[in-house]
């Protein structure tokens, strides 16, 4: 690749070694040059989050091959975004032209962005203007957040995720979009429709009510998924992975703000 290549940033919450961001960089390995850089271990849920401690922000470089070619990888002792950040401040020689966060074990939609670390990077990658996408695989639960990295089928997730990236590459953003959100069903094939779909405003992936315990002890959540049917809004990035069976393209924007104003007034004070 030569200089005036378009260079595209790798990056997941999986950890540098995860196969799913392994199919991305393959997915897109002849659009532009490839840098990758992504936490060291599985940083799953972390959001936008920054953590401090003693190691944070120590990057290890190591070599990644890429459909036949060795790449650069670094892995990053932090978070999603921290790693993007790393990447964006030190680690590449220009600025990037696109970042793609995943491919992702198991799905991002519903409320569940809010928590979501592949998200998460793609946001931090927009803070620095720069166009990304977030690409999820639909999987199991029990796979979702494990360090173990068991076998699924990529080809759909790159297929897909090659014509996301290609058409940002050549047109950029539509105004007002920082984030194209890309789920795949994991049985889609390349011939799976796609549709534009807005962010339900349902939770997905909620927390399990915890049996009595010793509240003194460690503890983590279970996870469990649960949809109401009846309120599912009809365009919804859960209507169409979850029911529909399709790929789900999801605009997102960093604009937190809501449409609807709300009228200060102090008055009764």
């Amino acid at each position: 690749m030569t200089q005036n290549s378009p260079l595209i940033l790798i990056t997941n919450d999986d950890g540098l070694m995860s196969p799913g961001l392994l199919a991305a960089a393959e997915a897109v390995v002849d659009l532009g040059e490839l840098l990758l850089v992504a936490p060291k271990e599985q940083q799953t849920s972390m959001s936008h989050a920054l953590p401090k401690g003693k190691t944070i922000g120590s990057i290890e470089q190591v070599e990644v091959e890429v459909a036949g070619r060795a790449v650069k990888g670094f892995a990053v002792d932090g978070s999603p975004a921290q790693a993007v950040s790393h990447a964006v401040l030190e680690l590449a020689d220009r600025k990037p032209d696109l970042c793609v966060s995943g491919i992702n074990y198991g799905e991002n939609l519903g409320l569940g962005l809010s928590i979501s670390g592949t998200v998460g990077a793609a946001f931090e990658a927009d803070a620095y203007d720069i166009p990304a996408i977030a690409v999820s695989l639909e999987a199991d639960l029990s796979v979702q957040h494990s360090s173990e990295y068991p076998t699924l089928n990529w080809a759909s997730a790159k297929f897909f995720t090659r014509l996301t990236a290609r058409q940002i590459l050549a047109e950029g953003l539509t105004d007002g979009v920082s984030v194209i959100n890309l789920n795949v069903p994991h049985d889609a094939t390349k011939d799976t429709l796609a549709v534009q779909t807005r962010q339900s405003r349902q939770q997905y992936f909620v927390f399990v009510r915890p049996e009595p315990r010793d509240r003194s002890t460690p503890f983590k959540f279970s996870v469990d998924i649960e949809v109401d049917l009846e309120r599912l809004e009809p365009d919804s990035d859960i209507q169409a992975l979850v029911y529909d069976r399709r790929v789900s393209v999801t605009p997102l924007t960093w604009d937190m703000t809501a449409n609807s104003p709300w009228r200060i007034d102090w008055s009764h004070n």
